[in-house]
């Protein structure tokens, strides 16, 4: 899933290569991408590219006072194009494209593999009128350690899954909360309501100079060899049964329903393995 480093890097790829420039056409090949009717994304047409910005793990084309705004969910991604085929792709059809934007010259396609379809399209003149951006959190790169304190006060689940309430602090996903809580030496498993000043210090540091170091190995990319970068520069997420970089035990995962998490016992849980609460269910 693109996270906050991939999709400031793909609004930094369109401010470089797209603003300035017209949009033609759009060619929507999957209506279930839009969420929005009105505006209609034939209003997009002949309309100037005069930005691009990014809300969280959303990416935001501004084309004058309408907002093109994209989340690619798990599996969406975006693919420029110096040079974009006439012709339209089928509507319906089987392939990855979901939506065209046609500049005047290159263009860039959205498109999602797979079978389950997350990626969403909304065409709005305030972004805020979109309901998974306007009940964001704070995002993650304004996030210092004294208002990490105060979104963690009094917080019960596990700060995996408080890393990745976007209602909490938007921006960061699966992999990066991994490699946060990692170069935090914090288990997935700690109560962040509970973290004492060090603990907070550790991640808050931890949480900033992961997702820097990310956003400035990505941005200047192009987008497509920005999944390649991301995963250049994982330390535990996706390496499950390799060792860890930092102290050489073996990355152990977790998995629940389609997801899984990855850590090092030995730099995070005290050496201990944790416990798989869910798969323990299933094998009772």
């Amino acid at each position: 899933m693109p996270e906050l480093p991939e999709v400031e890097a793909l609004a930094h790829h369109l401010r470089e290569h797209a603003e300035g420039r017209t949009v033609t056409r759009v060619d929507v090949a999957s209506m279930t991408v839009l969420k929005t009717v009105s505006p209609a994304w034939t209003d997009l047409h002949g309309r100037e590219v005069t930005g691009a910005s990014r809300h969280g793990k959303h990416l935001d084309l501004v084309c004058g006072e309408l907002h093109l705004v994209t989340h690619l969910a798990r599996a969406g991604w975006l693919r420029w194009s110096d040079s974009l085929p006439p012709a339209p792709p089928k509507p319906g059809g089987k392939g990855p494209i979901a939506l065209r934007v046609h500049l005047d010259g290159p263009g860039f396609d959205l498109t999602e593999a797979g079978t389950k379809k997350g990626l969403a399209v909304w065409i709005v003149r305030d972004p805020g009128e979109i309901p998974s951006i306007a009940r964001l959190g704070p995002d993650a790169l304004e996030v210092d350690r004294a208002k990490l304190g105060e979104l963690f006060a009094g917080r019960t689940e596990r700060l995996k899954t408080a890393l990745t309430d976007q209602s909490l602090i938007a921006g960061i996903g699966n992999a990066y909360s991994d490699e946060i809580m990692h170069a935090a030496k914090l288990s997935p498993y700690s109560t962040p309501g509970k973290l004492d000043d060090a603990a907070l210090d550790r991640l808050a540091d931890a949480m900033r100079q992961i997702l820097l170091d990310a956003v400035e190995r990505s941005v200047g990319q192009s987008a497509a060899r920005l999944k390649g970068e991301k995963r250049s520069g994982l330390r535990v997420h996706a390496r499950a049964g390799l060792p860890c970089p930092v102290c050489g035990d073996t990355v152990r995962e977790i998995s629940f329903a389609d997801k899984a998490f990855q850590y090092c016992p030995t730099c995070q849980t005290g050496g201990k393995p944790l416990a798989d609460r869910r798969m323990s269910r299933l094998l009772k």
